[in-house]
């Protein structure tokens, strides 16, 4: 993140010592989720005049080979298609980063080659959460009934192909200051029986134990929930014994959330999280 802070977000200073003086003994692995939001042109610092939008100069950023040296690795890249739950705030791309250990996502900030391609991050970016986050323990979607995509009422098409919902999520907290998942975990025993029945598919449910980068809210848990087309989840979205069950316990439990359909560019949360 260089020595400055970034234009795109506010830096939790704690935090990043967290990931910078964790002790060998307790440091692992953490996944790094990125909610990105661009500039509309590029705006580079050095008063270059940019033809090149904000989410083409974030491509040209790219660092892939900071991210190998430090054994770091890309496990999720996807399009935002609609944007359903949130502030005005209208996310464009989502990332996940899975680093060998918390010391190491501060150890790629100080490579030369990352800081020299960060002024294009700098450039292209307009706002950005970055959230270190560590898996839950959750049921795999092998589970559910209806695993098999053929056999769900709406399957992917080529004009409708398979999607990844994300949550993002702040529980209320009690006045003993005590957060509230019990209302959600209410709601997902309702919530996941209609869900199976269209074809959900657990990517990876993950508690937050961090935003290195963000707006100055606390985040949670984030979670990616696959199902094979936009319609499929929006039949779970209708679904009147779901939304009683929203009404009754999931507005209860939550105090700020993200939600959004995703097109995924590239998938494989489910790989680093089994092993």
């Amino acid at each position: 993140m260089g020595s400055d802070a970034p234009r795109y977000g506010l830096v939790d200073r704690e935090y990043g010592i967290r990931l910078a003086t964790t002790s060998l003994s307790d440091d692992g692995p953490v996944w790094m989720v990125n909610l990105m939001k661009y500039r509309e042109v590029a705006e580079y610092l050095d008063g270059r005049k940019a033809t090149i939008s904000g989410q083409e100069a974030d491509d040209l950023y790219s660092p892939i080979e900071s991210l190998t040296a430090v054994g770091a690795e890309i496990v999720f890249v996807g399009d935002v298609d609609q944007q359903l739950l949130g502030d005005n705030t209208v996310w464009d791309r989502i990332a996940v980063v899975k680093y060998p250990t918390r010391k190491s996502f501060i150890e790629m900030q100080s490579r030369p080659e990352f800081q020299e391609s960060h002024k294009h991050k700098d450039a292209g970016m307009d706002k950005t959460i970055v959230m270190g986050c560590q898996p839950l323990n959750i049921p795999r979607a092998s589970d559910t009934e209806f695993d098999n995509w053929s056999n769900v009422p709406y399957p992917a098409t080529k004009s409708d192909g398979p999607v990844v919902v994300l949550h993002v999520i702040r529980f209320e907290d009690t006045d003993s200051g005590v957060q509230t998942p019990a209302y959600m975990e209410a709601y997902q025993s309702v919530a996941a029986v209609v869900a199976s029945k269209h074809g959900l598919r657990v990517s990876g449910w993950f508690t937050v134990e961090g935003t290195i980068i963000g707006d100055g809210r606390d985040w949670h848990q984030v979670r990616f929930n696959q199902f094979p087309s936009k319609a499929a989840f929006m039949a779970v979205v209708a679904d009147p014994t779901r939304l009683k069950a929203q009404n009754d316990h999931r507005e209860t439990a939550i105090a700020d959330t993200y939600t959004m359909i995703l097109r995924p560019r590239f998938n494989r949360l489910d790989e680093p999280i089994q092993t």
